[in-house]
């Protein structure tokens, strides 16, 4: 290592607060189980989830609980006004009940029934989201990591092609500026290998919000990469989402809620009766008292809610709809983006990452005896660099692209899903 490469290492350490040596020290492996593990079991945004679920199951309870009984007492002098009549105190005492009737009752049940629905399917969401998350995270550290490498190979051709120039210029075979050239290349790759390993930390840092912990500056990561969508066409992977993603189960479920509402507020427009029964006792007699009290929906016949709730209705329908051509959106720019990094793997396995290793071996081999110079063999670096590169592209782009995918049809639903 240079000494240029030694001061920006450590200065990589010193933002990161890790002691130099601790890169090497510090490391250990993560699976992605385990971070997907730890960041269910951490993560703020399910327990915000949760505890909307709790409320929405709570709603239930109150949307079907019965109203209370009223009981209602009076007192007062009692003045005879016609002789031989006593006076005294007369008290009447009533109980009265208010009758939830079912055309109010069964839509608000069911209201507050969809409304649950909806938080359980976005408790749902937002654990595949957060899934999503980790594993788009993690695949970026294993992304920069390679990077990481490929510079590190690439620092590590270049010091070769710099000796040999060296052993050249010191027995008079070559100019001066040839090793003068290829060191300005050389510690060109050697800073880039340094701020590559710079984004390897910055990768991790990435992951630590959301598992919760606190992960080392090194941590190794290990997955192998995998095509799980297969050759499944975009209409069926549509399909799919349409009928599994939670997301779009959930604006549904808010559609049905505030249908529900709707049919509450339009029912509540029929006055709710109060049956009661009661005695009034006087100093001489006592009465039984059976009645029945209805509101006269005179001043008040419920416009204002209605017309919320159908506004409220209107809004559910049309958020559902944006819904679906959102998700429709999201789930083209996934698939095409995988059809193209698929296409790009392809023509890099089939011939382009075998050309330009052949074409290096060639260029080395003709600068040994003489027969080039230095600069094909640079060039054909280059190119095998760039080629590798894109080839690593590529493959994380697949990777990514099927973690969306995989998202959007819920293929990652966890077992516990509630």
């Amino acid at each position: 290592m240079t000494a240029s490469a030694g001061r920006l290492l450590l200065l990589v350490c010193l933002a990161f607060g890790v002691a130099p040596g601790a890169l090497a020290a510090d490391a250990q492996t993560l699976t992605l189980d385990r971070a997907l593990e730890l960041a269910e079991q951490n993560s703020p945004r399910l327990k915000t989830a949760l505890a909307e679920l709790e409320r929405a199951r709570s709603g239930i309870q109150t949307a079907s609980a019965y109203p209370n009984p009223e009981i209602e007492a009076s007192t007062g002098g009692v003045r005879a006004r016609v002789p031989g009549v006593a006076s005294g105190n007369g008290v009447t005492v009533s109980i009265g009940q208010p009758i939830d009737l079912p055309s109010q009752r069964t839509p608000r049940i069911r209201a507050a029934q969809a409304g649950f629905d909806g938080a359980r399917l976005a408790l749902l969401e937002a654990r595949m989201r957060l899934r999503a998350d980790v594993k788009q995270a993690y695949y970026l550290i294993m992304r920069r990591k390679a990077e990481h490498d490929l510079l590190l190979d690439n620092q590590r051709l270049l010091q070769q092609t710099r000796d040999r120039i060296a052993l050249s210029v010191n027995v008079g075979e070559r100019a001066k500026f040839e090793l003068v050239r290829i060191e300005a290349e050389l510690a060109n790759a050697t800073n880039q290998a340094a701020s590559a390993g710079l984004r390897v930390l910055q990768a991790v840092a990435q992951l630590r919000p959301l598992m919760g912990v606190n992960l080392p500056a090194e941590t190794m990561v290990t997955r192998e990469l995998h095509d799980s969508v297969g050759e499944a066409s975009y209409d069926a992977l549509f399909v799919q989402m349409m009928e599994r993603y939670p997301g779009m189960r959930r604006a549904q479920a808010a559609v049905d809620q505030a249908q529900n509402r709707l049919e509450s507020e339009r029912a509540l427009k029929v006055p709710r009766p109060t049956l009661f029964a009661g005695i009034d006792r006087e100093p001489e007699q006592q009465r039984a008292l059976f009645g029945v009290s209805i509101p006269i929906p005179v001043w008040n016949q419920r416009q204002g809610p209605i017309g919320e709730a159908l506004a409220s209705f209107q809004q559910a329908t049309s958020l559902a709809e944006e819904t679906r051509l959102g998700l429709r959106g999201e789930l083209e720019v996934a698939y095409n983006r995988l059809l193209v990094a698929r296409q790009q793997i392809t023509a890099y396995e089939g011939g382009l990452l075998r050309q330009a290793e052949s074409a290096l071996r060639v260029a080395e081999a003709a600068f040994r005896y003489g027969e080039r110079g230095f600069l094909e063999v640079l060039d054909a670096q280059r190119v095998l660099r760039g080629v590798r590169t894109d080839f690593l592209n590529a493959r994380f782009d697949r990777q990514a692209a099927i973690v969306e995918i995989e998202r959007l049809t819920a293929r990652d639903i966890p077992e516990s899903a509630p």
